[in-house]
């Protein structure tokens, strides 16, 4: 038997769209064909320039250095024992650690030196005079310049042997051997077999960031990192780049303002609102049952920061934690993975339970069976998550062997969780955009009519829309489906398609789309206003977030392509953030005016994301993404900044945001809705957030910077500078202990809201 939701829309009077909708949904499709055929073709070309793995590598005497299938299973190595969650390769991963690009390639400068002094002088490198020296260094510069990665076989000179075999044997070492004072637990999860073929990756990693591109003078990572040493420097293209970026970004900063004021931003006179959400109806048996996600979204957060403080910790004591040698039982790489797991998981879940308790008001009915699958995902959403973080566990700590990659850790940061669970994962993702269509699909098809386009576009659509995209980027990360890819660099590509793609399109979408719904249904904006909006900030998003996906793609073997796609791109991502923060004021100057407003603690939460969507992400996040500053910026304490703050602050708080709608609907007039906690928890989350800024990620990313430009990157990571911010790394406590009060008293809010309810 369906319960019937009496709402104030009309469909059949809502069909008709002015002349700019029409034209925004025209320019919409054009921008969505020629977005992706451009990525179509970009990722055509990075598949046929990525780094080519030789079948074999000898030396002139003939000596086998490594093979394909050695450099292969050292990349499985590499995942299997999860390095990119306690350092990076080509900067990607953790910034706890070492890259291991940076420090093996300044490791492996130094050892040809100490080769070429004892063939050419017979002495140690220290014993030489100066002139000697940098003749030594010239040469060496050379040889490192001149290494041709060949896709058959590579002959290396004679001089390379002894210094590959060296650092490879010191590799393992490394990976073998407990260091504390490092904040390393060695690798329980790799034989002494797997470590060496491990090494034989991390040195071929390293001839990709020196080693001059086929038919260029740059290597194949566009001489990142930058190690002046081994000769290593700035190209022309990122300097180019980021000038016309700029003036790109300054011009249509003016064209957007200038569109948004004359054609969309304009309410016609006597609009009428549908305020749908200003009048309570009766809860359906499947929106009370929402009620435990919202509960558990409050717990995973409290999780997430347990294991984020337990991180931050280890930067300022990295040998134990108060006294405890906490390295040996939970190792840096595994609270990682749990600290960056959870928050897509419950921003994801607050995200699944506010749409699913507005599908059944959006279709005007709820069909049979709702409350069983809305009980259904979230178990099984919960037996994912379970299994995850203990398949992560298990398999850093080497309990997981044979079948690591499908149950452990696929040691890819962000997606850690094994293939298994991942495909799981999307399973629910799908799911969950497939019970939104069965429960919205009254109106959806009241909506829509055969000789109309644009009758496609309405917003309870674009909501749709956006909810099937979050499932259909996840996807990407699963290429290929059964076994770990040959190739970093193309794995990491796939790796960003979920990454960024998953944010900077499926985010950003489902987030503009669900609060323009929220600002239209509470009586702010007419629908017209709207969806004019919506649709204006989806081309922005699609039109720059896509493509915007190659600032990530600079280092890490991808074309150079990537340098000019990227720059002009990752710039223009801050435009719908910039337009986003202009409709928050707005809308909040509606509010000011209007003392009985309903929604303010959800509203409010709102305006705080669509703040920090703008600085976090747009300020933040434009600051580091041009070619330029990233060649020297990668993986800092500044790239820190931007993902706390865009993570959190833009998509956790909007998470939140619509629980507090969803709660504040569910009290209606029954049961007495009081706003203090949820208010003192907002507050103390923005605290938190600026005093991390303040007090621990500048303090640290901007010394780190300027080490990056004087010293090189492998120095700016190591344990020595480090060593120089203990202070700064101690004052991340503040702003930990704020942000936690935060959590806990939104946590003991939600407890108390859902138990009130449970009691009517």
């Amino acid at each position: 038997m369906n319960s019937t939701l009496s709402t104030s829309m009309n469909p059949s009077s809502l069909l008709s769209q002015d002349r700019v909708s029409k034209n925004l949904i025209i320019f919409l499709v054009l921008v969505i064909i020629g977005s992706w055929l451009a990525m179509i073709w970009a990722s055509y070309r990075t598949y046929q320039e990525a780094p080519p793995i030789p079948t074999l590598m000898l030396s002139e005497s003939g000596q086998k250095i490594m093979t394909a299938e050695d450099i292969v299973a050292g990349k499985a190595g590499f995942q299997k024992a999860d390095l990119m969650d306690y350092g990076s390769l080509y900067g990607m991963g953790s910034y706890f650690g070492e890259d291991y690009t940076a420090q093996y390639l300044v490791e492996l400068g130094q050892l040809v030196l100490v080769q070429l002094a004892k063939e050419h002088y017979h002495r140690r490198i220290e014993e030489l005079p100066e002139l000697q020296r940098f003749g030594l260094q010239h040469e060496m510069q050379r040889i490192l310049k001149n290494i041709s990665l060949n896709p058959d076989k590579v002959i290396l000179p004679n001089t390379l042997f002894s210094p590959i075999t060296e650092l490879r044997n010191k590799i393992v070492h490394d990976l073998t051997t407990d260091n504390f004072k490092k904040g390393w637990a060695k690798s329980a999860s790799l034989s002494e077999e797997e470590a060496s073929k491990t090494a034989d990756f991390l040195i071929y990693s390293v001839m990709t960031t020196v080693g001059n591109r086929t038919g260029t003078n740059y290597s194949w990572t566009n001489n990142w990192p930058y190690e002046p040493s081994v000769g290593n420097t700035l190209t022309t293209a990122p300097f180019i780049w980021t000038w016309v970026s700029l003036a790109i970004l300054f011009f249509a900063i003016g064209v957007v303002v200038a569109i948004f004021r004359l054609y969309i931003d304009h309410e016609e006179p006597n609009t009428s609102h549908e305020a749908i959400l200003n009048t309570f109806s009766k809860l359906t048996p499947s929106q009370l049952a929402l009620r435990k996600y919202f509960v558990v979204v409050a717990l995973l957060l409290l999780v997430q920061i347990g294991a984020g403080s337990i991180l931050a910790h280890y930067y300022a004591e990295r040998e134990s934690f108060y006294g405890f040698n906490i390295a040996r039982y939970l190792p840096f790489a595994f609270l990682r993975a749990v600290h960056i797991q959870t928050p897509i998981v419950w921003i994801g879940l607050g995200w699944i339970g506010s749409a699913l308790f507005l599908a059944p008001m959006i279709g005007k009915r709820e069909p049979r069976g709702q409350k069983l699958l809305v009980n259904l995902l979230f178990y099984v959403t919960l037996t994912i998550v379970a299994g995850a973080l203990i398949g992560n566990y298990l398999g850093s700590m080497g309990v997981i062997q044979e079948y690591w990659f499908w149950f452990g850790n696929q040691g890819l940061s962000y997606i850690e969780l094994g293939r298994f669970w991942q495909i799981l994962f999307f399973i629910g993702l799908l799911s969950w955009s497939l019970i939104m269509l069965r429960t919205m699909w009254p109106t959806l098809k009241s909506l829509f009519h055969w000789n109309s386009l644009y009758s496609l576009f309405r917003i309870e659509h674009l909501i749709w829309y956006s909810s099937l995209g979050v499932a259909f980027i996840y996807a990407f990360g699963m290429i290929p489906l059964t076994h770990i890819h040959s190739s970093f660099t193309l794995t990491d590509f796939w790796r960003w398609w979920v990454v960024h793609l998953w944010v900077e399109w499926a985010f950003e979408l489902f987030a503009t789309a669900i609060t323009g719904y929220f600002l239209m249904t509470v009586g702010l904006v007419s629908r017209r206003l709207a969806e004019r909006a919506i649709l204006f900030e989806w081309i922005l998003i699609l039109g720059s977030g896509i493509l915007g996906t190659g600032h990530h793609l600079f280092w890490a073997g991808e074309p150079q392509l990537w340098l000019s796609i990227g720059t002009v791109f990752g710039f223009l991502e801050v435009l719908p953030l910039f337009l986003l923060i202009l409709e928050a004021i707005q809308q909040y100057t509606h509010i000011s005016k209007n003392k009985t407003f309903l929604y303010r603690l959800p509203f409010l939460y709102i305006l705080g994301a669509s703040f920090w969507n703008f600085v976090g992400a747009g300020v933040f996040g434009a600051l580091i993404n041009s070619a330029l500053v990233n060649y020297y910026e990668h993986g800092t304490f500044l790239t820190l900044n931007h993902a706390h703050t865009a993570m959190f602050g833009a998509f956790g708080l909007l998470s939140l945001g619509l629980i507090y709608l969803a709660l504040r609907y569910m009290a209606g007039d029954r049961v007495t809705w009081n706003e203090r906690l949820g208010v003192w928890a907002f507050w103390f989350y923005n605290i938190g957030l600026v005093l991390w800024v303040c007090l621990n990620f500048f303090p640290i990313g901007w010394p780190q910077l300027i080490a990056v430009f004087e010293h090189g990157y492998a120095y700016a990571r190591s344990l020595e500078f480090y060593d120089t911010t203990i202070f700064w790394q101690w004052m991340r406590l503040p702003g930990d202990v704020i942000f936690a009060i935060g959590a806990l008293l939104m946590a003991w809010d939600f407890i108390v809201k859902t138990r009130n309810l449970s009691s009517q």
